[in-house]
């Protein structure tokens, strides 16, 4: 049984408070820093990730376990030292050129958060030479993109087109999701994976990272 039981079920349960409450428990306790991250914050995002993939909570539950866990994190991000918290790896997120829908980005960001990857957000409307820009800058592992039009989907390839222009697609996976992509468009325009939804998100970017 893990100790940070209390902790898991608050983050799960999206109570803030309790969640908050039982972080400051485990740092008075002199509990390792990195340990309350992989195995109470990153252990309960788990959990909502795999029940949001079952059908048995819903976005509004999703979200309110991940504002959640970011509370806790600014309990505990003070206390991290430079290089002493793993992360699992970078990640860069936008919204394509000509497209202004940011919740399923935003949930996606911050379930990637939750799962322990270093993210950069670089919010709607970016554009292939930003994404590149910012690919250049941050040199991520993975480069996240998110259409909700159809009408701009074709940002998706030009993206990858940029990248591979760039000279720098062979160093990053792509990932793409939103609600008009599908596997089938992903495998057309040499995207690496595809994300049906936020958990599923995650648990493509853990495989394209290696981890299990």
């Amino acid at each position: 049984m893990s100790e940070f039981k209390a902790l898991i079920e608050a983050v799960t349960k999206g109570d803030i408070s309790k969640a908050v409450a039982e972080t400051q428990k485990a740092i008075d306790a002199g509990g390792f820093i990195q340990a309350i991250i992989d195995e109470g914050l990153i252990a309960a995002m788990d959990e909502v990730g795999d029940n949001f993939s079952k059908g048995t909570i819903f976005v509004p539950q999703m979200l309110r376990s991940a504002k959640t866990m970011q509370e806790c994190m600014k309990l505990l991000e003070p206390l991290l030292k430079e290089g002493d918290t793993s992360s699992k790896g970078k990640v860069i997120i936008g919204t394509v050129k000509g497209d202004l829908h940011d919740i399923g980005k935003n949930l996606v960001a911050m379930m990637m958060e939750g799962a322990g990857f270093t993210v950069t957000d670089l919010g709607v409307d970016v554009s292939p030479e930003k994404f590149v820009q910012k690919a250049q800058e941050v040199e991520p592992d993975i480069v996240a993109i998110s259409a909700l039009l159809s009408t701009t989907m074709p940002a998706m390839p030009q993206t990858i087109e940029a990248l591979q222009k760039a000279g720098i697609r062979d160093k990053v996976k792509v990932i793409i999701g939103g609600a008009p992509v599908t596997a089938k468009y992903a495998q057309e325009i040499k995207a690496d994976s595809y994300g049906a939804d936020a958990g599923s998100a995650v648990t493509e970017a853990k495989k394209l990272m290696g981890i299990s």
